[in-house]
């Protein structure tokens, strides 16, 4: 099949270069003129795909990356892959309209058109669906075929991929869900049929919603804990030895990344906006995460002031990761980013190091810890935010003054304290 997927990013590239793998036609559609000449010079800037597996399909023509929405003429498939934000804390769906507009001139009749991107329930039904109608001439589940899948990918997963992930797939009508099944059928090992498009868009904001909640949970129960004297850590690890019921969570400097931090806000505020009720506990579990860089900011504030009598302002401090999460370098609403950040507005010195990103976006390539001449022993303190496996855990305690470990992945000691 000729498949356009609309979006070059963390979602859209996987999902293309796995198309053209199993032997499809794909056009990769990408606005952005850098990404997309970096894609045709075999250029990959999303870690799950290698410059190997897109020089491939590059090399035998199964791949083509675009910026012109002309060469969506003709397409069996397209999936649309565009982020969802948020603006003025508000739901922004101006990607998917946008990306509506644009397929809707290159529908022909029998083609399919699958939205992947989160978002709250009724959204391709009530704005998709209109746009494509509008734009066409045709009519929906008649003319041609409209479903909905929501998106798995969790980057830097080296066992959970696109292809071994089950995959919820959706449809307007039965033969609607029957042409979206038949197309992930061949780029994935097992589909989930959903008996309505609602169903499959709250199940995907709500998998984000439980995890929202339950680091939320952690995240409070670490600032009781660390209130009473007590090691969360330790106790997370006694109450995860009980074989059901229950589910282990672990604390850190926030949540990061595209589904966290904005996924549960999609549901909250759609059914205040459309019902008029409170979803309190999304509510509840986004004022303690991002709440939760500032905890570490006072965290840090405090040792410095009672180990070295001395403020946060002029102090030297080593941040360890900016990315949201270990292996990889998305950086897309980091609460790494936000402490540092916080840090400096306090007059802090703060070096930032990710070996995942360059220096301009807050990373820096100088391994294991130092940026130019400097060591660990110069700063006065380390806060480490993304554990990357590059990290030298060993050397980082045997030679700083102090460490404040937000991932609780270092071993507790005199000056090594965890969050």
């Amino acid at each position: 099949m000729h498949v356009c997927v609309l979006g070059q990013g963390y979602v859209g590239l996987p999902l293309a270069v796995r198309a053209a793998e199993v032997g499809h036609s794909v056009t990769g559609y990408e606005p952005d003129r850098a990404r997309c000449a970096a894609l045709a010079a075999g250029s990959s800037y999303v870690e799950d795909i290698g410059d190997d597996r897109l020089q491939a399909v590059l090399g035998s023509d199964a791949y083509y990356a675009s910026s012109d929405p002309q060469d969506l003429k003709g397409f069996d498939v397209a999936v649309i892959t565009v982020p969802t934000p948020l603006t003025d804390r508000a739901p922004d769906l101006s990607c998917v309209r946008d990306a509506g507009r644009v397929l809707a001139e290159w529908i022909e009749p029998g083609a399919t058109v699958v939205l992947e991107s989160t978002t709250h329930p009724g959204t391709t039904r009530d704005v998709l669906v209109p746009l494509l109608e509008e734009g066409s001439g045709l009519v929906a589940g008649r003319d041609f075929h409209v479903g909905f899948s929501p998106e798995r990918i969790d980057p830097g997963n080296a066992d959970w991929r696109l292809e071994n992930t089950p995959k919820i797939v959706a449809g307007l009508t039965e033969g609607c869900l029957g042409r979206v099944k038949e197309f992930y059928d061949t780029v994935t090992d097992v589909t989930v049929p959903a008996s309505g498009l609602e169903e499959a868009e709250l199940a995907k904001v709500f998998e984000n919603t439980y995890r929202h909640v339950n680091i939320a949970l952690v995240n409070e129960l670490s600032r009781m804990a660390h209130t009473l004297g007590v090691d969360v850590w330790h106790t997370l690890e006694l109450a995860a030895t009980k074989p059901f019921g229950f589910t282990k969570f672990l604390p850190g400097p926030g949540v990061g990344g595209h589904c966290l931090p904005i996924d549960p806000v999609y549901l909250s505020h759609h059914v205040k906006a459309r019902h008029g009720q409170t979803f309190r506990l999304i509510e509840l579990a986004q004022d303690i995460n991002e709440s939760q860089p500032d905890y570490v900011v006072r965290r840090l504030q405090d040792a410095l002031s009672r180990r070295f009598r001395r403020s946060v302002h002029g102090a030297r401090i080593l941040a360890l990761g900016a990315a949201y999460k270990p292996g990889t370098s998305d950086a897309r609403q980091s609460p790494a980013v936000d402490v540092a950040d916080r840090l400096r507005a306090m007059g802090a010195d703060v070096t930032v190091v990710d070996p995942y990103l360059p220096v301009a976006d807050g990373g820096c390539h100088d391994i294991p810890f130092g940026a130019g001449t400097d060591t660990v022993g110069d700063f006065d303190a380390v806060v480490l935010l993304t554990p990357h496996g590059e990290f030298d855990l060993a050397r980082l305690a045997a030679e700083a003054a102090y460490v404040l470990d937000t991932r609780g992945v270092m071993a507790a000691a005199p000056h090594i304290e965890r969050l």
